[in-house]
């Protein structure tokens, strides 16, 4: 749903620059070269962002307030 905040395998800190990501691929750069410029050479960094599912939009009306 998130982007986690860390690598799985090498665990490095990512999630900060999830959205710089995001907005570049959108405006059609190439995801290969918008990661090389983010710092994530590694391919484990690399597939946190590419398979991504961003998921919390479909999930959020489902949430309930659980205080009663």
């Amino acid at each position: 749903m998130l982007i986690p905040v860390r690598c799985w395998s090498c665990h490095k800190v990512i999630a900060h620059k999830y959205d710089e990501f995001k907005d570049a691929v959108e405006e059609g750069e190439d995801a290969g070269q918008v990661l090389d410029k983010l710092g994530f050479p590694l391919y484990c960094c690399r597939r946190m962002f590419v398979g991504h599912i961003d998921l919390i939009d479909e999930v959020a009306p489902f949430s309930i307030d659980r205080q009663q």
